[in-house]
């Protein structure tokens, strides 16, 4: 095994080796409107009391309104939803964005939305944050969860794959 200096590049790269599934974040940024991201880094922390771990980048748009609303939706995608991982991968979101890609929200009774039809989902309440370099990693207790149908979404060296059955 090589020691070669550790660039940001090479990190990237190396962590890419690590397949992860997809999941898309959702905050309610106004009352009845959605803001969403895109994100691989969802890690189990605790089954006592159930918390789960996200990580936002200190540029993105969801920063702000998850600190202000204090509570997330996690949905963790099917294979069949690689369009909406691309779209909420990058800034364009709204209204006329959603209704071309068939996006639909399902709100939970304390008011966090998720992706309809997605593989799986969280309904969340942050209960800590932390500054880690360019990243914020959210500490959010599981208020709700549900199961739904299909197999997952992954991610690995870059690309989007899906499980060989």
């Amino acid at each position: 095994m090589s020691s070669a200096s550790v660039t940001a590049e090479l990190f990237r790269r190396v962590m890419g080796h690590f397949a992860t599934g997809i999941t898309v974040v959702t905050v309610e940024r106004e009352p009845g409107k959605v803001h969403g991201m895109t994100a691989n880094s969802l890690a189990s922390v605790s089954l006592q009391p159930l918390l789960v771990s996200i990580c936002v980048d200190e540029e993105s748009r969801l920063l702000s309104f998850l600190k202000t609303q204090r509570r997330f939706g996690v949905s963790i995608l099917n294979d069949t939803q690689q369009a909406l991982s691309e779209h909420f991968a990058t800034g364009e979101q709204g209204p006329d964005a959603d209704a071309r890609l068939g996006i639909r929200y399902r709100w939970t009774e304390s008011r966090i939305p998720l992706l309809e039809d997605a593989l799986a989902h969280l309904a969340c309440n942050v209960v800590a944050e932390y500054s880690a370099g360019d990243h914020t990693i959210f500490l959010g207790e599981v208020e709700s969860v549900d199961l739904g149908e299909g197999q997952p979404l992954l991610f690995y060296r870059g690309q989007y794959r899906t499980l060989q059955s």
